[in-house]
């Protein structure tokens, strides 16, 4: 059973807040239906998969993928991955209010990833406007 402070250790040490930002500037990038992709996700090697496996029962949303890696000194992996923004607003980011990070470096991208799904939610990624105002966000994200 996994515990709120091994959580917040765990996507200290091996978690992600991000967001995939459409760049208005990149003509290849205009065919896109999806102008903003946020995401929450933490990336384990496949020994570790019962871990994951556990976070998505723990937090009741995301999934659990597959993730092959060709790299050489690389090991395959598997990736708990939250992408529905309902379940970001309403589940993994209260969690982590409640529950803060420590490190400084996920703690900035925590608060700016918290910036950006508000904004989403008052849809001002639906403006160039508002989207570029994102893009730079997203921009000073690790």
């Amino acid at each position: 059973m996994l515990t709120a402070d091994y959580i917040v250790g765990l996507v200290d040490g091996e978690g992600s807040f991000t967001a995939y930002v459409r760049d208005l500037a990149d003509s290849k990038e205009k065919v896109r239906r999806v102008r903003i992709e946020p995401r929450f996700y933490l990336k384990l090697t496949e020994r570790d998969k019962l871990t994951l496996d556990e976070l998505r029962i723990y937090f009741r949303c995301g999934n659990v993928y597959f993730q092959k890696d060709i790299r050489p000194n690389h090991q395959n992996c598997y990736r708990f991955e939250v992408t529905s923004r309902k379940d970001l607003a309403e589940i993994i980011i209260p969690f982590f209010r409640e529950h803060p990070l420590r490190l400084p470096s996920k703690k900035k991208d925590f608060g700016i990833f918290c910036k950006l799904i508000q904004s989403i939610q008052k849809g001002e990624h639906l403006t160039s406007a508002g989207l570029r105002k994102l893009f730079t966000w997203k921009q000073k994200m690790h």
